[in-house]
């Protein structure tokens, strides 16, 4: 309440009463504003960061998202196949094998994905047959693959190899195609760094003032159910 002496004074003698601004949440400390240019600086941070890595994975999704439609080429794989004769003795299990191609192609077969298949009944013009057990060993990184097929007691081995051109290659490192964890945490900061400059972006719309925070508030929460409600639609 103003004191009689106050109202006597002209308003441009009277004594300044500091407000909050107009923000909610925040502590005195961080009502002029503080809090706000934090957010300013964190948003442009994390806005540098995602430029980097939003040109490539902005580029190639162009491309693999008009893959089918408008046509456009996403790269290619120059693929090969050839058979190899196996040496005497011949690989005694498949990370045996995976060590001889490595060898013998100067491929390096480490990480390679390698499944063994049992052998089994089949039938054949109606007539039961043993098909033998199979190795299959699998290399792979964006610009390379390896596919290695055996069939126990053969004296050779198929492998198909092929090599990607550069659209490819970027495609393969968009979908992380035999990246390892390393990339992938990489490639996670992006998808983190997005989130965070929705949410600092929004903060920044809304200068933490309540009839703003409430209409964001709302327009998120509409959108949220929005989406909720089409994957339910969806799913059948």
């Amino acid at each position: 309440m103003n004191t009689a002496t106050e109202q006597l004074l002209p308003p441009a003698n009277r004594p300044h009463k500091k407000t909050n601004g107009g923000y909610l949440f925040l502590p005195k400390s961080l009502s002029r504003g503080a809090f706000l240019k934090w957010l300013r600086r964190t948003h442009a941070w994390f806005g540098l960061w995602g430029a980097a890595l939003g040109l490539l994975f902005g580029f190639t999704g162009i491309l693999m998202n008009h893959r089918d439609v408008l046509k456009i080429p996403i790269g290619r794989m120059e693929q090969k196949e050839i058979q190899l004769a196996l040496p005497e003795p011949r690989p005694a299990d498949p990370k045996a094998m995976a060590a001889w191609l490595s060898q013998t192609l100067g491929v390096d077969t480490s990480n390679a994905k390698i499944r063994k298949e049992p052998g089994k009944t089949v039938t054949w013009n109606n007539q039961a047959v043993q098909q033998p057990a199979s190795w299959q060993i699998n290399v792979r990184n964006p610009q390379k693959m390896l596919s290695a097929d055996y069939w126990e007691g053969n004296a050779f081995v198929t492998v198909k190899q092929g090599e990607a051109n550069l659209l490819n290659t970027l495609n393969n490192l968009h979908k992380g195609t035999g990246m390892g964890v390393g990339w992938i945490l990489l490639v996670d900061t992006l998808a983190g760094g997005l989130l965070l400059l929705s949410l600092t972006g929004t903060l920044l719309w809304t200068r933490l003032h309540g009839n703003r925070i409430a209409a964001a508030g709302l327009g998120l929460g509409s959108m949220s159910l929005a989406v909720f409600f089409a994957m339910q639609a969806i799913a059948g």
